[in-house]
């Protein structure tokens, strides 16, 4: 007696299809991943690093006149208000306006530029943005751009934040 077995033609084979799989998969999730990769945009990271690799020397440079002019600033936030008192030689409170820049810490869509308008010998005010909720990062400059004060700052915020000039940690 002979028993003759029929072969299935190869795309009947489970064998055939459970290799493939895996291969497969990979290729569809690897597609997949470069079509996002190639059209989403990630705005923390720069095209033009070696520019801004070369600009660390002059803030570096800002942040130590401020401290050469032993400059601070208090800065405290109402709801629809942002006021500055700073401290240091005359000439750097008797600016007619300061600069105040806030960085979102992942969004760079969401940074805002304020200038201060002096109201007083080493006063400053000016109107808050809406919607500045969350954290922020503050970079304080005068109007030649030549000094910087840093800080950090959560809003809404109910007490005074001091801003400082950044030490060098080489």
């Amino acid at each position: 007696m002979t028993t003759e077995n029929t072969v299935a033609p190869w795309y009947r084979q489970p064998w055939f299809w459970f290799l493939l799989i895996f291969p497969g998969a990979s290729i569809i999730w690897c597609t997949i991943a470069i079509t996002v990769a190639m059209n989403s945009n990630n705005s923390m990271v720069t095209d033009d690093y070696s520019k801004e690799g070369r600009g660390i020397n002059m803030e570096i440079a800002r942040d130590q006149k401020a401290i050469d002019l032993n400059l601070q600033a208090g800065l405290s936030f109402t709801d629809a208000e942002l006021r500055l008192a700073i401290e240091g030689p005359a000439d750097q409170r008797q600016a007619p306006y300061l600069i105040l820049n806030l960085y979102h810490p992942t969004l760079d869509t969401r940074d805002r530029t304020i200038q201060l308008q002096q109201t007083g010998i080493g006063q400053y005010r000016a109107e808050l943005p809406r919607n500045l909720d969350g954290r922020w990062y503050l970079d304080l400059r005068g109007p030649s751009n030549d000094w910087r004060l840093k800080g950090e700052v959560t809003l809404p915020a109910t007490s005074t934040l001091n801003l400082e000039a950044a030490a060098n940690k080489g």
